[in-house]
């Protein structure tokens, strides 16, 4: 990942994006309104000019919630077989652990079981936390947005891959054996943590 200063521009955008919305809240004046929604709007240019993105665009995935803002929550699964670990490929050709964004109506542990059924076709019970991650502390490239992801260890109960839209196919690797993979999804770094949690009874959690 590049360094810090690099994506201070991003920072900035990601405090107005937030301090407007948290206006927009709560301000009961109608001139404060338009003020808040002004800074919004100077947010997602940033974000435009820095991605190169469409500023309508950048609205629709940077200014798309109502409320007090919080980070999004992201659930990836750990499941093992012996010293192999349980990657999906994404349609892009890399490889990633099953999860994704948790719905409103589920729980992430409930949300954990539902994104392996959905694109690694397996029954799972999820068995410990293994981490809490800040998204953007250890994943390239940063969001605009927050993101908490959780890794969890899961043991499979049943099921097999079936094809899906998200995912091409699903495989075990080895440690020293990696395929490219997803690594806004998950790093190396955070494969190799999956295994050490995996080989410790008294792993502690990680959490940022």
């Amino acid at each position: 990942m590049k360094d810090d200063n690099t994506y201070r521009w991003l920072e900035w955008a990601k405090e107005l994006q937030f301090l407007a919305q948290a206006g927009l809240t709560y301000t009961k004046d109608a001139f404060d309104k338009e003020r808040f929604e002004r800074i919004r709007t100077i947010a997602a240019e940033m974000v435009s000019a820095g991605c190169d993105l469409p500023v309508e665009k950048v609205k629709d995935l940077f200014c798309n919630e109502t409320g007090f803002q919080t980070p999004k929550l992201d659930t990836r699964a750990a499941i093992f077989d012996g010293d192999r670990i349980l990657l999906v490929k994404e349609r892009n050709g890399t490889w990633s652990l099953p999860g994704g964004w948790v719905d409103v109506t589920e729980s992430v542990k409930s949300n954990t079981v539902k994104e392996v059924k959905e694109e690694a076709g397996l029954d799972v019970e999820p068995v410990r936390l293994i981490a809490l991650h800040d998204r953007n502390r250890h994943n390239p490239p940063p969001y605009p947005y927050g993101v908490c992801k959780v890794f969890v260890l899961c043991r499979v109960t049943g099921g097999s891959f079936r094809p899906n839209i998200e995912t091409t196919c699903s495989r075990y690797f080895t440690v020293d054996a990696l395929p490219p993979l997803a690594e806004e999804k998950n790093t190396r770094q955070q494969i190799e943590m999956c295994f050490a949690a995996y080989a410790d009874e008294h792993w502690q959690i990680e959490f940022d």
